[in-house]
């Protein structure tokens, strides 16, 4: 709960200014159905996790390095078309305050690593992650979306060359409150 901690610096305990709902899931994709891990569809699952959550200001998407395995044979393009749909899904809801659309928060995931690690699930994804930034950035803006290059900000783990590390988490968070704070002056 690192972007908590951070949003509710210097807030009293019992008096919050702002709530952070966590709604990760290991294998999520932007958009696609996986024959090998089941439903992690996350255009599919957004709208009820958003219901269940309601009124929501911001959401904050990071999805698509899970888009990057070859079994979904991607390009880029496609990769943040995905994300770019549940943005506007988003936007087409009345989840937020006086039952208007929440805002949008597009974090485009830091590129992944040459591992052998995951090598048998990630394939060969460094060189097509490191395209990620530029489609997302396009997405965002052609959605009115806020967008957020993770990758300026943290590297994934060299260990497995997808996740991410205590201290990139940390990073992150602290790069996304200050979007957040952006998003919300005052």
């Amino acid at each position: 709960m690192a972007l908590k901690n951070i949003l509710n610096k210097g807030a009293l305990p019992d008096e919050p200014e702002w709530w952070v709902v966590e709604e990760g899931l290991g294998g999520r994709t932007s958009c696609r159905e996986d024959p090998i891990e089941g439903d992690k569809n996350g255009l599919r699952q957004l709208l009820p996790i958003l219901e269940s959550h309601r009124p929501i200001d911001l959401v904050a998407v990071m999805l698509g390095t899970n888009d990057l395995k070859p079994r979904f044979n991607p390009s880029p393009y496609d990769i943040a078309q995905g994300v770019k749909n549940i943005a506007v899904a988003i936007q087409k809801t009345d989840y937020g305050p006086d039952n208007k659309a929440p805002k949008v928060l597009i974090i485009c995931p830091p590129p992944t690593l040459d591992s052998p690690a995951l090598k048998h699930i990630f394939g060969d994804s460094a060189e097509l992650s490191k395209k990620l930034p530029f489609f997302y950035k396009a997405c965002a803006a052609e959605c009115g979306a806020a967008f957020l290059d993770a990758g300026k900000y943290i590297k994934t783990s060299p260990i497995d060359s997808v996740h991410l590390e205590s201290e990139a988490q940390l990073l992150l968070a602290e790069a996304v409150a200050e979007s957040v704070k952006n998003l919300f002056p005052g």
